[in-house]
C-alpha cells in the first residue's frame, strides 16, 4: 500500500490559532471538508494530499480496511479518501471499502458490520474515518472545539433524526473530540453567506449534498451580535446521487440487462427482477449485492435470458467491483451537462463498452420528478416561515447539485435572477460551521 495511506500531511500554509482550535467539519455522504476559524474570523480550508501528488480541499468520505501480517499477526490497516480508493483497487478481494456512512446514521436497523474477524458499529467506522482524516492535518481532535453539520432530515425511509444526531455525536466523541457542537448544514451555509451582507436580510439557503437537499430560511442582521434567527427548516431526501441514478437508469441499466426477459421451465417470458437495478441507485448498495446468493440468482436468470451477455456484464460489474469507475463516469457526465447542451458518457469493463451522448434536454426530463420534489421542499420552508417568495431578500445555494441548470432555474423562476447567488461548491458549509464557533 502507498505510504501516504496512513501518513501525515502538513499543509505548508497552516497557522495554528490559540487553543482550543475552532474547526468546522462537514462530514458528507460523498465528501468531507475541514475548515479552521481564527479569533479574527479569518478562515483556512485544510488541503488534503492526493495520490497524484496534488491536493484537494475535499476528502472523499471513503474508508478502506485491510489486513497485513506483522510479527506473525494480522493487523488491521486503514486509509481514507483517495488513498482508500487506491488501497481497494490494489486488492479489491481483500479490502473492505466503506462508503456512504452518513446515509446509515438515522437507520436503526443498521447497527454493525463484520470486517474480517471484527464486528464494527457504524460509530466505530465513522470514528475511524475521522481519526484518519485528522491524521492528514497537524491537529489532534483533543485540542479542538468542533462544530459538525447535520442535515435537516437524515436520508432514508423511516429515518430517526434524533438517532442520527446522537450517533453522529458519539462517532465524533469516539474519534477523540472532547468538545462537539452540532448545527444544521443549511444554517451553517447561511453563516458563511452572512459575511457578504452589509444590511439586514431574510435569506433562503439551499444546501445540496449527495444524499439530501436542505432548505433554511433565516433572518440575518450584520450589526447584531445574535447572528442568525432561524425561521424555517425543511429537507428532502434526494440530491446529487439521485440525479446520477437517473442517468444510470436511463442510459446504463439497459446495457446491464434491465429490459431483458427470461423463462422458467420454458414458460412465458418474464421481466428480470427490477430490484437488481434499483440497487444501482447508490454505489454502496451495489457492493451489498456481492454475495454468492445474488450472483448465483443473476447467473441462473442469464441462462434463459433474451440477452444473456448483458446479465453477464451485470455480474462482472458486481463481482469485480467496478462500481466506483461507473459512478465516476456518470458523475463526470452530469457535471459536464451543467455547462454544455450535451455530454458523452464513456465507460468500459471486460465485455462491455458504453460510449453514448446524453443531452441536457433528456437529463432535464429524467430529473423533472426530482425537481418537483425540491420545489415542494422550498414551499414547505416558506410555509413554515409564514413568508411569500417576494419576502425573501436573498437566495444562497451551495453544493455541487446547485450548478445543475434545472436546479438553478427552480430558484430563479421563483425569486428572480438578481436574488439568487451560488456559493463555494463544496466548502461553504464547513466554512460556516467554523465561523459559527468563533
Amino acid at each position: 500500500m502507498d505510504s501516504m495511506a496512513s501518513g501525515h500531511y502538513f499543509p505548508p500554509t497552516m497557522i495554528i490559532s490559540a487553543r482550543p482550535i475552532q474547526i468546522g467539519i462537514d462530514f458528507g455522504t460523498t465528501n468531507s471538508v475541514i475548515v479552521i476559524a481564527r479569533p479574527d474570523r479569518t478562515i483556512q480550508t485544510i488541503s488534503f494530499p492526493t495520490p497524484d501528488g496534488g491536493s484537494s480541499q475535499t476528502c472523499p468520505t471513503l474508508l478502506a480496511l485491510w489486513q497485513e501480517m506483522e510479527g506473525g499477526r494480522r493487523l488491521l490497516q486503514r486509509a481514507v479518501g483517495a488513498y482508500a480508493v487506491e488501497a481497494h483497487l490494489d486488492d479489491p478481494s481483500e479490502t473492505r471499502l466503506i462508503m456512504s456512512m452518513k446515509s446509515y446514521l438515522a437507520q436503526a436497523s443498521f447497527r454493525e458490520t463484520q470486517v474480517f474477524s471484527q464486528r464494527l458499529s457504524l460509530e466505530n467506522l465513522i470514528a475511524t474515518f475521522l481519526r484518519e482524516l485528522m491524521a492528514l492535518t497537524d491537529i489532534t481532535p483533543a485540542e479542538c472545539h468542533v462544530t459538525v453539520g447535520r442535515p435537516v432530515h437524515f436520508v432514508g425511509e423511516n429515518a430517526d433524526n434524533a438517532l442520527g444526531e446522537a450517533r453522529l455525536r458519539a462517532a465524533f466523541t469516539q474519534a477523540g473530540f472532547a468538545d462537539v457542537a452540532v448545527m444544521m448544514e443549511p444554517e451553517a451555509a447561511g453563516w458563511r453567506f452572512m459575511q457578504r451582507l452589509d444590511r439586514p436580510a431574510t435569506v433562503l439557503v439551499g444546501d445540496f449534498g449527495g444524499g439530501t437537499s436542505d432548505f433554511s430560511i433565516m433572518r440575518f442582521d450584520p450589526a447584531s451580535n445574535q447572528g442568525a434567527q432561524p425561521l424555517g427548516h425543511t429537507g428532502v431526501g434526494l440530491a446529487g446521487d439521485q440525479f446520477d441514478f437517473r442517468i444510470i437508469d436511463n442510459v446504463v441499466a439497459p446495457y446491464l440487462g434491465r429490459d431483458c426477459t427470461f423463462r422458467i421451465m420454458g414458460g412465458e417470458p418474464l421481466p428480470v427482477p427490477i430490484e437488481w437495478y434499483h440497487s444501482l441507485a447508490r454505489w454502496h448498495r451495489l457492493s451489498l449485492m456481492r454475495t454468492p446468493r445474488i450472483l448465483n440468482e443473476i447467473a441462473d436468470v442469464a441462462r434463459t435470458a433474451s440477452e444473456p451477455e448483458k446479465l453477464k456484464s451485470l455480474i462482472e460489474l458486481i463481482r469485480e467491483q467496478h462500481g466506483q469507475e461507473l459512478y465516476n463516469a456518470v458523475s463526470a457526465t452530469k457535471r459536464a451537462l451543467s455547462s454544455a447542451e450535451s455530454a458523452e458518457l464513456s465507460y468500459s469493463q471486460p465485455g462491455l463498452d458504453i460510449k453514448t451522448t446524453v443531452s441536457r434536454a433528456d437529463f432535464d426530463r429524467w430529473i423533472a420528478p426530482d425537481i418537483a420534489k425540491l420545489g415542494e421542499g422550498i414551499d414547505q420552508a416558506l410555509s413554515q416561515a409564514s413568508l411569500a417568495p417576494e419576502q425573501i431578500d436573498r437566495v444562497f445555494l451551495t453544493g455541487g447539485t446547485s450548478f445543475v441548470p434545472a436546479v438553478r432555474q427552480l430558484f430563479t423562476s421563483r425569486f428572480g435572477e438578481d436574488r439568487v447567488e451560488l456559493g463555494g461548491e463544496f466548502v461553504s458549509v464547513a466554512e460556516g460551521l467554523a465561523l459559527a464557533s468563533v
